[in-house]
């Protein structure tokens, strides 16, 4: 048993800090009271405890370019396939590939990070790549597949069906790239696969007004309609809503993940967060291109909170920030990402064919153990983590069962 004892505690789903004390016993968060200590005891005195974050969108097979695309438009970078990215990956070796995952693997745990959704290239050679780069690093990739088959001209549909079966065998759902590299007729294909294994289709949609233009002019819908129409469960980016996206949203309960960073990076503009609030849409936060952007999601944290008030010129709670890689990932039951990939169970599932169940990132009786502790620097415990937290303030990282001494790592 292990407690961690006088920190300051984010509390439940709704992150309410409070001085207390966690108990914790194979990798399970078994009491949180001011009373509890036993065990071994962990002395969180002036530091926040905090669910440890998800990373709602990455593309981690991109480290191995870095920097290199810097002037270049986005469709120059990441249009498949043959985006400067896609002509990287593909010249890249396995060695090549495996190393700079690994190293930003690492930099992601490092910085708080236990959990991220990848969208990942190279069908299932490359799902493969990136099980044996996390295999010795306590984080839980949950792994988006896709196939060169989706891009193709005039792809054969029953040959699509059986590549989609084939990636559900291997990861936790499909991600292609966006509507302008794929018909609806195969987004419809993936969604119902998906559901059917009860795993995650996503996509990238309304990610910069061109593509929404390019969308209604072909079909006469938004890239947001088509995404719901074909029955995506979670939609990424969003940064240009037009008309009634935001509601149907809303309505439909779809999961999105916003990309504020990147979005910046590529000239994007900014996604109208305090909209989507409003709406009730509770959104996840990704760090996206590896090439473009560190994945250290302070960073992100503190570019969202800043470039709201820049922008939108109106004061957002830091606690409504945090909670879009914490506990926004576990608020609704009904949300496909409340059911991320239990890696303790897994290995004993032969199929390895299910998503399992899991309580991501919330702090309370019965769930799982993973939380930063990290140094107190200011009286707001929120604004600490989101504007002042450094790698270096970061004292331990736990993940079930795996509790490292941030020190030791170096």
């Amino acid at each position: 048993m292990i407690t961690i004892a006088n920190g300051t505690v984010l509390y439940g789903h709704d992150l309410i800090a409070k001085n207390t004390n966690i108990l914790i016993d194979d990798g399970k968060i078994l009491e949180v009271s001011s009373d509890v200590m036993e065990g071994e005891i962990i002395d969180a005195t002036d530091c926040v405890v905090c669910p440890s974050f998800l990373n709602g969108h990455t593309h981690v097979g991109d480290s191995i370019i870095k920097d290199e695309c810097e002037g270049k438009s986005i469709e120059e970078i990441v249009k498949p396939p043959h985006g400067i990215k896609h002509i990287a990956l593909q010249e890249a070796s396995d060695d090549e590939l495996i190393m700079a995952m690994k190293k930003t693997m690492m930099h992601m745990f490092e910085t708080g990070t236990t959990h991220f959704i990848d969208y990942r290239e190279g069908g299932i050679a490359g799902i493969n790549l990136l099980k044996e780069a996390a295999s010795d690093i306590p984080i839980n990739p949950i792994i988006l597949g896709r196939d060169s088959i989706f891009h193709e001209d005039d792809p054969n549909m029953s040959k699509v069906k059986i590549a989609i079966r084939k990636l559900l065998k291997h990861c936790d759902g499909i991600a292609p790239s966006g509507f302008g590299e794929m018909t609806d007729e195969i987004g419809e294909l993936i969604a119902i696969e998906c559901e059917k294994k009860g795993k995650i289709s996503s996509i990238h949609a309304a990610e910069y007004e061109k593509l929404q233009e390019a969308s209604i002019e072909t079909t006469g819908k938004t890239e947001v309609e088509r995404a719901i129409d074909c029955g995506f469960n979670q939609l990424v980016h969003v940064t240009s809503p037009i008309n009634g996206d935001l509601d149907l949203i809303a309505q439909n309960h779809k999961n999105l993940v916003l990309c504020p960073r990147s979005n910046g990076a590529f000239s994007n503009g900014i996604p109208p967060i305090l909209k989507m609030l409003e709406k009730g849409i509770k959104p996840l936060i990704g760090t996206d291109n590896i090439m473009i952007n560190s994945p250290n999601i302070f960073r992100e944290l503190e570019y969202t909170f800043k470039i709201i008030r820049a922008f939108f010129k109106e004061y957002i709670d830091p606690r409504e920030i945090l909670k879009m890689v914490t506990t926004n990932a576990c608020v609704d039951d009904s949300l496909i990402l409340t059911q991320m990939i239990d890696k303790n169970n897994n290995k004993n599932n032969k199929e390895n064919n299910k998503i399992s169940n899991i309580n991501k990132s919330a702090i309370k009786e019965n769930a799982n153990a993973e939380l930063i502790i990290a140094k107190k620097s200011s009286k707001n415990p929120y604004l600490s983590l989101i504007n002042r937290t450094e790698t270096k303030d970061i004292l331990c990282m736990i993940n079930r069962n795996a509790i490292v001494e941030m020190n030791k790592l170096n």
